[in-house]
């Protein structure tokens, strides 16, 4: 692994030489002091006509090796975000840690996991968990809360122990192109570093931003 800035309070993270590592520290961080869910990260896409969508989203895969190196989630694909992050192949994504002051902004491109990932993710995920991913068409008009209630419980009778995933579920990794740290300092005179690359097999450069 590359090497990893010291992140306690007092450490120049500014000095790091690589994004992924520091954002490893970073997150190690996070999980010791966030109260609720540290892999909780805003993700933002654009429709067709260029109008922004941001939601909240969970990390469940972080990949710091090889060509592929990124942030991995998962959704249903017919659903709005799903439908606008593959129609343009580019997401944005916000990490805030508001117990350590901190917040990590990356920009990238966005490409479908191999099916045999989303697999293995798909069968750790709670039985429940597994149903509903069928049992919702997500982002389409729901005439009431009973009606998907029903679809559930039709699914559950119907499925053995095993629950294959639906088609149009899988994961989608961000690889990204930038990686902003920030860290609150006092009188709104923050920390900022950027690290940038032209593609994904590129080096990155980092540069220092005024707050």
């Amino acid at each position: 692994m590359a090497d990893v800035a010291p992140t306690s309070e007092f450490a120049d993270f500014t000095q790091a030489s690589e994004p992924f590592a520091l954002f490893e520290a970073w997150f190690l961080d996070a999980k010791a002091s966030e109260p609720n869910d540290p892999n909780a990260m805003a993700l933002a896409s654009v429709d067709a006509a260029g109008m922004p969508n941001v939601r909240m989203v969970l990390l469940k895969g972080l990949d710091t090796e090889g060509d592929q190196r990124g942030f991995v989630f998962y959704t249903n694909t017919t659903s709005a975000k799903g439908r606008e992050l593959l129609g343009s192949s580019k997401a944005g994504l916000l990490f805030h840690w508001k117990s350590l002051l901190r917040q990590v902004r990356i920009r990238g491109t966005v490409t479908k996991v191999d099916d045999a990932e989303a697999d293995a993710y798909y069968a750790s995920r709670p039985r429940g968990s597994r149903i509903g991913a069928w049992a919702s068409d997500q982002s389409k008009p729901l005439a009431s809360r009973a009606v998907l209630e029903q679809a559930v419980a039709d699914l559950d009778a119907t499925h053995g122990e095993t629950i294959v995933r639906p088609p149009h579920w899988t994961g989608l990794r961000v690889t990204p192109l930038e990686i902003e740290f920030w860290h609150d300092r006092p009188f709104r005179l923050h920390d900022r570093i950027v690290f940038r690359r032209e593609t994904v097999l590129a080096p990155w450069t980092k540069t220092r931003l005024y707050p």
